[in-house]
């Protein structure tokens, strides 16, 4: 490392950042003016954890401590964007970066004074090491130069002045390292006045007072040195109750005695080389890099009184994390020259293993890197009465050997003491289970030679310089590996399927493996099959998570308990949404409270802070989208039925459906122009913000959370919720339809139908009727779709709806087209249209009109075609509907064709092809290459034509439409007849035929009888 470069004695120039005293900035122009409160508070913020993303929530804490206002986070997005500002216009090289889930600051490290400190210090550590302590000293005095005052002074945020407490510590450690090298130096004589002028100022700081009294000692001022040890004693009797430390009773007695070892001459100053780091794991650090000096020499050498052991039992079945348990080990016992305290925080879900983590790595290092003790204490985060700080000190400062009438009141005296007992002792302070940053703040060590281990269920990324490791489920063979540690490998071999199943039953959680195993453990005569069995019972499985202290329900219900009442409640009411992934508005339905905030999120953020959601990708929007474990949901279930009444989950549930079903009809309009057929379900509508957003792109959006309105509507239909359930799933066919969700559309439709047929729900029966014959068509079941729309018709005629009158009349005219009676099927059409006239819908004559055409260009009626098609075009035109213009298309590319106009056909045909893409609409697409391939037939363009069958018969395939295949084939045989292929062309039409026969299909049955008929021919074509 090179020299650090630090001038304190210039106070013009400097880092641009400077927070070693008041916040300062400067750029080129001079100072630049940050103003009071939160731009400053914000700026610190960032400085302090510069080039680390600075949750926005950290930032409201800090900004408004415990009470802030709803706007809070768009205040703090504004006070970013005025920052931005006030950089960018002083020129002054930083950027601060949008960065889930916060902001991030970055600038140069040595634009920072406190970065600059820090470098110096390390350097400073370095010249020790290669033996010069004098320029050592004089790097360290310079770096204390940098501070013109108390860190952040004068920053109104009390969170923000705690870690800046520990921040000042880092100075008088530096202070008391200098002093030392200069002591080891003989300059004795010069520091008396400086030591003196520090003790004032810190008269509780047992190393100052030391460093006192060594130098008066040496200046031959013996009385002085002992009067500076009275004082000193008389000092902490009367304000702690206690007695001086060890070091300075024996420096005492050194002194008393005129102990040889003080005098300068016989104190060489020795450099202690740091050992070499092991094959398994990093060296431990020095306590200090200034071992070997006088005071600490002395302090190396003798016996501590009380060494605390107080880790917990180490687990042995520990399986998996590797890793993990590496990278804090390294953290931990990182040798660097720039090291803080080794700070450690473990993450993770209830039940995920934090504790047993922390356990294990502990007793890795323990007797090797913290051989003067372990201290712990499990602090009770997830409960509602988390042990204070001040309670744990006094746990701490009893087991390092303090009496308890010694241990003074304040929670600031307690932590001095506790910081001055840790001073240059190796110690492991284990932290199980902490609430927030708050708790962590004053029970961290200020010496660098101790290592801190936190677990929590929060990530705390407000602690500086803390290392984060995130446990997660354990994968199948870890899985497998723990149960086997428990109950034998010999039973997991012997069932390798069934211990496969279990893993994959409790989703990978060690706690609740650890339980099953240890069930099946104590039960030897139990198969693990048995166990498979009892947890597939949801009703009962938090029942078998159970066994002897250990139960998943009690880890949980820690979390739970710890959570305040909407956010529990919250979590009771998400285990009503069946999906694997979910959107953040969906926590504003179901607690009916739709200005809760203007980012749907942050409703969902307290339970991702303690785990008991994850947040599992991003929409399209950038929103984020939410999952549970499958345990967590069972638990948020189990607590749904224990602290809710049935009135309360049907009206979240009737919420969550009218939600689903006001975003579908707003896209359906947004796609067709127009909606379709509605009935009486209450709507509940998400903010006008976020609906504009997530419906910018409405199939896209529609994709996306298709499990989620699927699921829906199936627990709406089961939840006795008919109107909902029709009507969300009549709505959202047209969406399966163009994306060829066949088997969805057919399950939510039938899950409905049951639904609507059990409360007599007539127009509900109608819809999804009238629907399902359109799914037929598609499929081109005609006697299905026959039976079904036959049924709807008769319904909507009870009913006296025209809408879904003109509907059924339009599809069993398609049914007749299809099946060859082309007067009935004419005459349904003009039945139709008549409807349609009656209720004013433009877009459903548009849709009468797309289908007559087929008819009458088979009756050669090519005039009124075209005109009837330019009528529908401008209808769907001014909707904005491209899935009708492209229907519109096709049929146009279809009349080109009749009329021999091939490259017309292909233009047009080729511009309805891009529009369905775009749009997402498969089945479209299917039509469209075949259409196409037609066309290219017809042009002698065997290759193109080929290619652009074999594309629309995977199209078919893909979504499992078999008439739609056989179709496809039809023409495929024709292509090869034209080439001289019999014996294929007949394999294709064989296959067709049969197809055509079992649907009723005459239409098509009769273009394939037309092929076999020239098989059959002495002599085939080769025409084009």
């Amino acid at each position: 490392m090179g020299a650090v470069n630090v001038r304190p004695q210039d106070r013009t120039v400097g880092p641009a950042f400077q927070v070693l005293g008041e916040l300062k900035v400067l750029s080129g122009r001079g100072a630049v003016p940050i103003s009071a409160g939160r731009q400053q508070v914000l700026l610190a913020a960032l400085l302090l954890e510069a080039g680390r993303v600075q949750n926005c929530d950290h930032l409201i804490r800090l900004l408004w401590a415990e009470d802030p206002p709803e706007t809070a986070r768009t205040q703090v997005q504004i006070c970013v964007s005025r920052m931005r500002k006030t950089l960018a216009d002083a020129a002054v090289p930083a950027t601060i970066i949008t960065r889930p889930p916060g902001y991030v600051l970055h600038i140069d490290e040595s634009a920072l004074d406190l970065s600059v400190f820090r470098r110096a210090v390390a350097e400073a550590g370095a010249l020790v090491g290669r033996g010069s302590p004098a320029e050592a000293a004089g790097t360290l005095r310079a770096a204390v130069g940098l501070w013109r005052g108390p860190c952040l002074n004068g920053t109104s945020s009390e969170a923000l002045a705690r870690i800046a407490q520990h921040i000042d510590e880092e100075r008088l450690s530096a202070t008391e390292s200098y002093l030392e090298l200069e002591l080891a130096l003989g300059r004795h004589h010069q520091l008396t006045a400086e030591i003196a002028f520090l003790v004032s100022d810190n008269p509780l700081r047992e190393r100052f007072r030391g460093q006192l009294m060594l130098a008066l000692y040496r200046s031959g001022r013996q009385a002085e040195a002992l009067e500076a040890y009275q004082q000193g004693r008389k000092l902490l009797q009367e304000e702690l109750g206690l007695q001086p430390g060890e070091d300075l009773r024996r420096l005492e007695r050194a002194i008393l005695t005129e102990d040889a070892s003080l005098r300068l001459e016989q104190i060489p100053l020795t450099i202690v080389s740091e050992p070499q780091p092991s094959a398994s794991r990093p060296a431990a650090p020095p306590s200090s890099f200034l071992e070997g000096t006088s005071l600490s020499h002395e302090r190396s050498t003798t016996k501590r009184g009380h060494v605390p052991r107080q880790l917990p039992v180490d687990t042995a079945d520990f399986v998996g994390h590797e890793d993990l348990v590496a990278e804090a080990e390294a953290v931990l016992t990182s040798t660097s020259p720039g090291r803080a305290t080794g700070i450690v925080v473990v993450n993770g879900r209830s039940g995920i293993g934090k504790s047993t983590f922390a356990a294990r790595v502990a007793h890795r290092l323990a007797d090797s890197h913290f051989p003067d003790g372990q201290l712990y204490c499990q602090l009770r985060g997830g409960r509602a009465d988390p042990l204070a700080p001040r309670e744990v000190l006094g746990r701490f400062l009893r087991a390092l050997g303090l009496p308890g009438p010694a241990i003074p009141d304040s929670l600031e005296e307690r932590g001095e003491i506790y910081r001055s007992m840790l001073a240059d002792r190796r110690i492991l302070v284990v932290l199980d289970d902490a609430a927030s940053e708050e708790q962590v703040f004053p029970l961290l060590p200020g010496s660098r030679s101790c290592g801190v281990l936190v677990t929590s269920k929060t990530r705390l990324t407000a602690l500086p310089g803390a290392h984060r490791v995130t446990l997660d489920i354990l994968g199948r063979q870890e899985s497998l590996d723990l149960i086997g540690k428990v109950v034998g490998q010999d039973r997991v071999h012997r069932e390798p399927e069934a211990a496969k199943a279990l893993a994959a039953t409790v989703g990978g959680l060690p706690l609740a493996l650890r339980i099953v195993a240890a069930r099946l453990a104590a039960r030897p005569h139990w198969p693990l099959a048995s166990m498979v069995q009892r947890l597939a019972d949801e009703s009962r499985c938090l029942d078998e998570l159970t066994h002897g202290e250990m139960t998943v329900r009690a880890s949980l219900s820690l979390t739970y308990e710890g959570l305040a009442g909407a956010d529990r409640r919250l979590l009771r009411l998400l285990s009503l949404v069946k999906g694997s992934a979910f959107p953040g508005w969906i926590g504003s339905a179901l607690l009916d409270d739709p200005d809760a905030s203007p980012y749907p999120s942050d409703l969902m953020e307290p339970l991702v802070d303690v785990q008991m959601i994850d947040v599992v990708g991003a929409d399209a929007t950038g929103e984020p989208r939410y999952g549970f474990h499958d345990i967590v949901r069972l638990f948020a279930r189990d607590r749904l039925a224990a602290e809710s009444d049935a009135s309360e989950r049907r009206a979240a549930g009737r919420r969550l459906g009218g939600a689903w079903l006001s975003l579908v009809a707003q896209a359906q309009r947004r796609i067709l122009g127009t909606g379709y057929i509605n009935g009486s379900a209450p709507r509940w509508n998400p903010p006008v913000a976020h609906v504009r957003t997530v419906l910018a792109r409405p199939m896209e959006w529609l994709d996306t959370e298709r499990e989620n309105l699927s699921l829906t509507v199936e627990s709406l239909a089961q939840d006795g919720e008919d109107d909902y359930a029709w009507e969300l799933a009549v709505n959202l066919a047209p969406f399966f339809e163009a994306r060829g969700y066949l088997d969805h559309w057919a399950r939510t439709h039938r899950k409905a139908l049951t639904a609507v047929r059990r409360r007599g729900n007539q127009l509900g029966q109608a819809a999804l009727l009238a629907s399902l014959g359109s799914l037929y068509l598609n499929r081109r079941d005609l006697a299905e779709a026959r039976k079904a729309l036959t049924v709807a018709r008769e319904l909507f005629e009870t009913l006296g709806h025209a809408k879904g009158l003109g509907m059924c009349r339009r599809d069993l005219g398609i049914v007749e087209r299809l099946a060859g009676r082309d007067a009935a099927a004419m005459q349904l059409f003009l039945e139709a249209e008549h409807d349609f006239e009656r209720c004013s819908e433009p877009w459903a004559r548009a849709s009468v009109i797309v289908q007559r055409a087929a008819v009458l260009l088979r009756q050669g009626d090519v005039e009124r075609v075209e005109a009837e098609l330019e009528d529908a075009l401008h209808i769907w035109r001014d909707l904005g509907y491209l899935g009708g213009q492209a229907r519109v298309l096709q049929r146009a590319g279809q009349l080109h064709l009749y009329r021999g106009q091939l490259e017309d056909a292909r233009k047009v045909l080729s511009e309805g092809l891009c529009m369905v893409r775009d749009d997402g609409d498969v089945i479209g697409e299917g039509y469209m290459l075949l259409d196409l391939g037609r066309v290219h037939a017809h042009l002698g363009d065997r290759a193109e034509a080929a290619s652009l069958f074999d594309r629309a018969l995977t199209v078919r395939e893909e979504i499992l439409d078999q008439a739609g295949a056989a179709s496809v084939q039809v023409d495929m045989a024709d292509l090869a007849l034209r080439a001289g292929d019999a014996a294929g062309a007949g394999d294709l039409l064989a296959d067709a035929t049969k197809v055509f026969a079992t649907l009723g299909m005459v239409e098509e049955q009769n273009r394939a009888a037309g092929l076999l008929a020239r098989l059959s021919s002495p002599s085939l074509p080769d025409g084009g």
